[in-house]
């Protein structure tokens, strides 16, 4: 099997501990993943400027690759994630995030 890639898209700060507790969980339930960060200075509580990072960058990643992007001003409610499969913009690859417009 190969180790899957992971992207990790976020607004939680470089400087913060979150992206490293995010890695932590991921590598937990899966020790081979390689993990890209794509950023995680998107602007605060900026979905739509999230969403365009993540647009710009997909085409560089093969089929296959799972983008993980947390933008959200309601993290910690109840909100709904997601598991969006790519289509036609980004076929074979995953999006995982919250249903509040970041995956497009």
């Amino acid at each position: 099997m190969t180790r899957p890639l992971i992207t990790l898209l976020s607004d939680f700060g470089a400087g913060s501990g979150y992206p490293a507790q995010m890695k932590g969980i991921i590598l937990g339930i899966c020790p081979d993943a390689r993990l890209v960060d794509l950023s995680h200075e998107v602007p605060a509580f900026q979905v739509l400027v999230g969403q365009a990072m993540l647009r710009e960058v997909v085409g560089a990643f093969p089929p296959g690759t799972i983008h993980v992007a947390v933008v959200d001003p309601g993290v910690g409610t109840a909100r709904r994630p997601l598991l969006v499969v790519g289509g036609e913009r980004a076929p074979g690859h995953l999006f995982v995030g919250p249903d509040n417009g970041l995956l497009w």
